[in-house]
Protein backbone atom coordinates (compact mmCIF):
# COMPACT_ATOMS: atom_id res chain seq x y z
CA UNK A 1 0.00 0.00 0.00
CA UNK A 2 1.14 3.52 -0.80
CA UNK A 3 0.71 6.61 1.38
CA UNK A 4 1.22 10.29 0.63
CA UNK A 5 2.66 12.61 3.30
CA UNK A 6 2.60 16.39 2.84
CA UNK A 7 4.63 17.91 5.69
CA UNK A 8 7.13 20.78 5.56
CA UNK A 9 8.85 20.10 8.90
CA UNK A 10 11.90 18.10 7.77
CA UNK A 11 12.57 16.10 10.97
CA UNK A 12 8.88 15.23 11.39
CA UNK A 13 8.56 14.21 7.74
CA UNK A 14 11.71 12.05 7.92
CA UNK A 15 10.67 10.31 11.14
CA UNK A 16 7.15 9.77 9.87
CA UNK A 17 8.21 8.34 6.52
CA UNK A 18 10.74 6.02 8.21
CA UNK A 19 8.10 4.70 10.61
CA UNK A 20 5.55 4.21 7.84
CA UNK A 21 8.04 2.35 5.66
CA UNK A 22 9.01 0.16 8.61
CA UNK A 23 5.31 -0.63 9.02
CA UNK A 24 5.16 -1.90 5.44
CA UNK A 25 3.94 1.11 3.46
CA UNK A 26 5.43 2.71 0.39
CA UNK A 27 5.61 6.44 1.14
CA UNK A 28 5.94 9.62 -0.90
CA UNK A 29 6.77 12.84 0.96
CA UNK A 30 6.30 16.42 -0.25
CA UNK A 31 6.64 19.71 1.60
CA UNK A 32 4.15 21.78 -0.40
CA UNK A 33 0.49 21.43 -1.30
CA UNK A 34 1.08 21.97 -5.01
CA UNK A 35 3.55 19.10 -5.33
CA UNK A 36 1.41 16.77 -3.23
CA UNK A 37 -1.72 17.61 -5.18
CA UNK A 38 0.09 16.89 -8.44
CA UNK A 39 1.15 13.51 -7.05
CA UNK A 40 -2.47 12.75 -6.12
CA UNK A 41 -3.45 13.26 -9.75
CA UNK A 42 -0.62 11.08 -11.02
CA UNK A 43 -0.58 8.16 -8.60
CA UNK A 44 -2.97 6.01 -6.60
CA UNK A 45 -2.69 6.40 -2.83
CA UNK A 46 -4.42 4.54 -0.02
CA UNK A 47 -4.29 7.43 2.47
CA UNK A 48 -3.05 11.00 2.86
CA UNK A 49 -1.29 12.46 5.91
CA UNK A 50 -1.47 16.23 5.58
CA UNK A 51 -0.01 19.09 7.60
CA UNK A 52 -2.35 22.02 8.19
CA UNK A 53 0.12 24.89 7.76
CA UNK A 54 2.23 24.58 4.62
CA UNK A 55 4.39 27.11 2.74
CA UNK A 56 1.89 27.45 -0.10
CA UNK A 57 -1.36 27.45 1.85
CA UNK A 58 -3.74 25.78 4.28
CA UNK A 59 -3.90 22.01 4.00
CA UNK A 60 -7.64 22.11 4.59
CA UNK A 61 -8.08 23.87 1.26
CA UNK A 62 -6.67 20.74 -0.39
CA UNK A 63 -9.04 18.59 1.67
CA UNK A 64 -11.99 20.67 0.42
CA UNK A 65 -10.87 20.38 -3.21
CA UNK A 66 -10.44 16.63 -2.97
CA UNK A 67 -13.87 16.10 -1.41
CA UNK A 68 -15.53 18.46 -3.92
CA UNK A 69 -13.98 16.35 -6.69
CA UNK A 70 -15.45 13.18 -5.17
CA UNK A 71 -12.14 11.81 -3.90
CA UNK A 72 -12.73 9.49 -0.95
CA UNK A 73 -9.11 8.90 0.04
CA UNK A 74 -8.76 8.71 3.86
CA UNK A 75 -7.15 11.91 5.15
CA UNK A 76 -5.44 12.48 8.49
CA UNK A 77 -4.61 16.14 9.21
CA UNK A 78 -1.66 17.18 11.38
CA UNK A 79 -1.69 20.55 13.10
CA UNK A 80 -0.15 22.59 15.90
CA UNK A 81 -3.58 24.10 16.59
CA UNK A 82 -5.30 22.34 19.48
CA UNK A 83 -8.43 24.48 19.81
CA UNK A 84 -11.68 22.55 19.55
CA UNK A 85 -12.98 24.82 16.77
CA UNK A 86 -9.89 24.03 14.65
CA UNK A 87 -10.48 20.28 14.97
CA UNK A 88 -14.17 20.69 14.21
CA UNK A 89 -13.36 22.82 11.16
CA UNK A 90 -10.98 20.19 9.83
CA UNK A 91 -13.49 17.38 10.24
CA UNK A 92 -16.32 19.44 8.79
CA UNK A 93 -14.28 20.17 5.67
CA UNK A 94 -13.75 16.49 4.99
CA UNK A 95 -10.79 15.25 7.02
CA UNK A 96 -11.24 11.78 8.51
CA UNK A 97 -9.03 12.30 11.52
CA UNK A 98 -7.07 15.08 13.20
CA UNK A 99 -3.88 14.89 15.28
CA UNK A 100 -2.25 17.71 17.23
CA UNK A 101 1.54 18.08 17.25
CA UNK A 102 3.57 16.85 18.98
CA UNK A 103 2.29 13.29 18.67
CA UNK A 104 3.49 9.77 19.29
CA UNK A 105 4.31 8.02 16.03
CA UNK A 106 2.82 4.78 17.35
CA UNK A 107 -0.53 6.49 17.82
CA UNK A 108 -0.42 8.02 14.35
CA UNK A 109 0.29 4.60 12.84
CA UNK A 110 -2.62 3.14 14.78
CA UNK A 111 -4.92 5.90 13.50
CA UNK A 112 -3.82 5.35 9.90
CA UNK A 113 -4.49 1.63 10.22
CA UNK A 114 -7.91 2.45 11.72
CA UNK A 115 -8.74 4.66 8.72
CA UNK A 116 -7.67 1.92 6.35
CA UNK A 117 -9.88 -0.59 8.17
CA UNK A 118 -13.04 1.39 7.53
CA UNK A 119 -15.59 -0.18 5.17
CA UNK A 120 -14.38 0.10 1.60
CA UNK A 121 -10.81 0.87 2.67
CA UNK A 122 -7.67 -1.18 2.23
CA UNK A 123 -7.17 -2.90 5.61
CA UNK A 124 -9.19 -5.00 8.00
CA UNK A 125 -9.80 -7.96 5.73
CA UNK A 126 -8.29 -11.41 5.43
CA UNK A 127 -7.28 -12.21 1.87
CA UNK A 128 -7.39 -15.84 0.76
CA UNK A 129 -5.85 -17.59 -2.24
CA UNK A 130 -5.90 -21.36 -2.09
CA UNK A 131 -4.34 -22.25 1.26
CA UNK A 132 -2.60 -18.86 1.55
CA UNK A 133 -4.14 -16.34 3.93
CA UNK A 134 -2.99 -12.78 4.55
CA UNK A 135 -4.10 -10.67 7.50
CA UNK A 136 -3.96 -7.25 5.86
CA UNK A 137 -3.85 -5.28 9.12
CA UNK A 138 -1.26 -7.37 10.95
CA UNK A 139 0.67 -8.20 7.73
CA UNK A 140 0.81 -11.87 8.70
CA UNK A 141 0.91 -14.66 6.13
CA UNK A 142 -0.02 -18.29 6.65
CA UNK A 143 0.08 -21.25 4.29
CA UNK A 144 -2.11 -24.14 5.34
CA UNK A 145 -2.46 -22.57 8.78
CA UNK A 146 1.30 -22.33 9.29
CA UNK A 147 3.05 -18.93 9.50
CA UNK A 148 5.39 -18.01 6.66
CA UNK A 149 8.07 -15.39 7.15
CA UNK A 150 8.13 -12.86 4.32
CA UNK A 151 9.89 -9.51 4.06
CA UNK A 152 7.90 -6.29 4.15
CA UNK A 153 8.10 -5.88 0.39
CA UNK A 154 7.33 -9.54 -0.30
CA UNK A 155 4.15 -9.17 1.76
CA UNK A 156 3.30 -6.04 -0.22
CA UNK A 157 3.73 -7.91 -3.49
CA UNK A 158 1.66 -10.84 -2.27
CA UNK A 159 -1.10 -8.50 -1.12
CA UNK A 160 -1.27 -6.75 -4.50
CA UNK A 161 -1.50 -10.08 -6.29
CA UNK A 162 -4.10 -11.46 -3.87
CA UNK A 163 -6.28 -8.38 -4.30
CA UNK A 164 -6.28 -9.09 -8.05
CA UNK A 165 -6.49 -12.87 -7.72
CA UNK A 166 -6.44 -14.56 -11.13
CA UNK A 167 -5.94 -11.27 -12.97
CA UNK A 168 -2.67 -10.04 -14.42
CA UNK A 169 -1.11 -7.11 -12.56
CA UNK A 170 1.22 -5.18 -14.88
CA UNK A 171 4.81 -4.82 -13.78
CA UNK A 172 4.51 -1.01 -13.85
CA UNK A 173 1.54 -1.09 -11.49
CA UNK A 174 3.48 -3.23 -9.02
CA UNK A 175 6.42 -0.81 -9.15
CA UNK A 176 4.05 2.09 -8.45
CA UNK A 177 2.32 0.36 -5.55
CA UNK A 178 5.43 -1.06 -3.88
CA UNK A 179 8.00 1.72 -4.24
CA UNK A 180 7.75 5.36 -3.25
CA UNK A 181 9.20 8.21 -5.26
CA UNK A 182 12.93 8.44 -4.75
CA UNK A 183 13.30 4.78 -3.81
CA UNK A 184 15.74 2.94 -6.02
CA UNK A 185 13.95 0.70 -8.52
CA UNK A 186 16.15 -1.15 -11.00
CA UNK A 187 14.90 -2.71 -14.22
CA UNK A 188 14.74 -6.11 -12.55
CA UNK A 189 13.61 -5.14 -9.03
CA UNK A 190 10.15 -6.66 -9.51
CA UNK A 191 11.54 -9.79 -11.17
CA UNK A 192 13.87 -10.39 -8.21
CA UNK A 193 11.05 -9.76 -5.73
CA UNK A 194 8.72 -12.15 -7.59
CA UNK A 195 11.45 -14.80 -7.65
CA UNK A 196 11.92 -14.58 -3.88
CA UNK A 197 8.19 -14.69 -3.16
CA UNK A 198 7.61 -17.58 -5.56
CA UNK A 199 10.43 -19.59 -4.00
CA UNK A 200 9.10 -19.08 -0.46
CA UNK A 201 5.56 -20.05 -1.46
CA UNK A 202 6.84 -23.16 -3.19
CA UNK A 203 8.95 -24.07 -0.14
CA UNK A 204 5.81 -23.75 2.00
CA UNK A 205 3.92 -26.00 -0.48
CA UNK A 206 1.32 -23.33 -1.13
CA UNK A 207 -1.45 -24.33 -3.50
CA UNK A 208 -1.49 -20.86 -5.09
CA UNK A 209 1.51 -19.77 -7.10
CA UNK A 210 2.78 -16.67 -8.88
CA UNK A 211 2.69 -16.88 -12.66
CA UNK A 212 4.47 -14.69 -15.19
CA UNK A 213 2.93 -13.27 -18.34
CA UNK A 214 6.11 -12.38 -20.16
CA UNK A 215 6.37 -8.75 -21.13
CA UNK A 216 3.16 -7.87 -19.25
CA UNK A 217 3.12 -8.72 -15.57
CA UNK A 218 2.20 -11.33 -12.97
CA UNK A 219 -0.80 -13.05 -11.48
CA UNK A 220 -1.58 -15.36 -8.58
CA UNK A 221 -3.71 -18.46 -9.14
CA UNK A 222 -4.64 -21.55 -7.14
CA UNK A 223 -3.52 -24.79 -8.74
CA UNK A 224 -6.05 -26.99 -6.90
Amino acid sequence: MRLLVIEDDGPIAAALSASLRAAGFAVDVFDQIGDGEAALHGFSYDALVLDRRLPDGDGLDLVSRLRAAGRTIPILVLTARDATEDRVSGLDRGADDYMVKPFETSELLARIRALLRRPGSALGVVLQAGDISLQTAAKEVQVGGRPVQLSRREIGLLEELMRSLGRVVPKGVLEERLYGLGEEVTSNSIEVLVHRLRRKLETANATAQVHTVRGVGYFLADRT
